[in-house]
């Protein structure tokens, strides 16, 4: 499998878990608590697999920029939460870095090869 979808399914599984912690009211109820666990484990298993080609910074920074993004429609969408404009470019401008790092790393990124 390719580390760029290694790296989706770790983002992907981060964001459910992430979802699940909030219903979880602080680990407090077990299904959602459970869910948050099992998720982690996939995220960060999916992470490692993906870390043998990307490298760890260009990883990470797609990991959790993505992920802020994507917890972001998760809110808006299921949790209803609203956000203001400022809050809604800033979390334009993580997409905004998270492309630059991918464009300014290049292929070099996607195979693990120095850069």
């Amino acid at each position: 499998m390719s580390p760029w979808l290694q790296l989706a399914a770790a983002i992907a599984a981060e964001v459910v878990g992430t979802s699940f912690l909030k219903q979880s009211e602080g680990f407090t109820r077990l299904g959602p608590s459970l869910a948050v666990g099992a998720a982690y484990a996939v995220s960060f298993y999916c992470l490692s697999l993906a870390l043998r080609a990307i490298p760890v910074g260009v990883a990470y920074a797609v990991w959790s920029g993505v992920g802020i993004v994507a917890l972001t429609l998760v809110g808006l969408l299921v949790f209803g939460q609203r956000l203001n404009g400022t809050a809604l470019l800033a979390i334009g401008l993580i997409l905004v870095g998270v492309v630059m790092l991918n464009l300014a790393t290049g292929p070099a990124a996607a195979s693990g090869a120095p850069g």
